[in-house]
């Protein structure tokens, strides 16, 4: 939970119901910088978390992010922090949520993460691939 707060600028989260209070509060739209920072490509945030024209007009107007657009940023994190554990980088943990997966019906696991039971199955999947289950 260190690595949430780090890469959202926060103080890091000690439980899930800190993690749970973070999305309630609303993310500042800056936060998506910080996905770019860590090596997501703005088309897959466009995709995943919040339309570019979207995040202008939350920005224009000063607004924070909405709930679910904030648990959609918490959700990206939670699963490129689990990805690069499992494979030892970030590049590597890039690279593995990016490519298409046979498990995954040949979807990225990235593109799963538009959902709260997609972003289940792919943390299902690294717990697997990191007890050995799978490469």
């Amino acid at each position: 939970m260190v690595q949430i707060g780090d890469w959202l600028g926060l103080d890091a989260p000690a439980t899930e119901a800190g993690v749970l209070k973070i999305v309630e509060a609303r993310l500042s739209p800056t936060v998506i910088a910080r996905l770019s920072e860590l090596g997501l490509e703005r088309a897959e945030i466009d995709e995943v978390v919040i339309p570019s024209r979207t995040l202008q007009h939350r920005k224009a107007k000063r607004e924070k992010l909405t709930v679910e657009e904030s648990d959609r940023v918490l959700r990206v994190i939670r699963v490129l922090s689990a990805a690069e554990a499992t494979y030892g980088s970030r590049e590597r943990a890039l690279a593995w949520l990016r490519r298409p997966q046979t498990r995954l019906d040949s979807r990225s696991p990235l593109s799963l993460l538009k959902t709260d039971t997609g972003s289940r199955i792919v943390e299902e999947l690294l717990v697997q691939i990191d007890e050995g289950y799978f490469v």
